[in-house]
């Protein structure tokens, strides 16, 4: 039984390679982000009036215009996805996502720490190893994983 434990383990090791777990991360971490965008905008990048109010009032940042923070919120929503699909300037994309993050949990929805920690938990992997070697990163060698 030993051994066949064993057996199966080094074969899902092989299987599930750095490169791709840090590919389902990315593409993971990127739908949520990218979707919450999208919520933000109608047509390709125009910014919804509610997107204003929701930054005016329930979201209501210090240090920041609401104005300002919903173009940077939106904008970056819209970016930074498309680059960790991509594989593109992966770890700068997954600290913005994860200054984000670290953004709503302080100042906007403190309780929904669990949400916010699952992403943490996909954003760090991101920004400690890059994007694997199925990315641009990797094309452009930028790339300096262990798989």
């Amino acid at each position: 039984m030993g051994a066949l434990r064993a057996a199966v383990t080094e074969r899902l090791s092989r299987a599930l390679s750095p490169s791709l777990l840090l590919l389902v991360a990315r593409f993971g971490i990127a739908a949520t982000f990218f979707l919450s965008g999208r919520t933000k905008v109608t047509g390709l990048l125009t910014i919804k009036p509610s997107t204003y109010a929701l930054f005016s009032s329930e979201y209501a940042l210090p240090l920041i215009p609401p104005e300002l923070a919903a173009h940077l919120a939106t904008y970056a929503e819209h970016l930074c996805p498309i680059l960790l699909v991509l594989g593109l300037f992966t770890r700068s994309a997954a600290l913005v996502l994860l200054g984000m993050t670290a953004v709503i949990e302080i100042f906007v929805y403190p309780d929904a720490w669990p949400t916010h920690l699952t992403w943490a938990g996909l954003l760090l992997p991101l920004i400690a190893h890059g994007a694997g070697k199925w990315s641009v990163d990797h094309l452009l060698g930028r790339s300096r994983t262990a798989d």
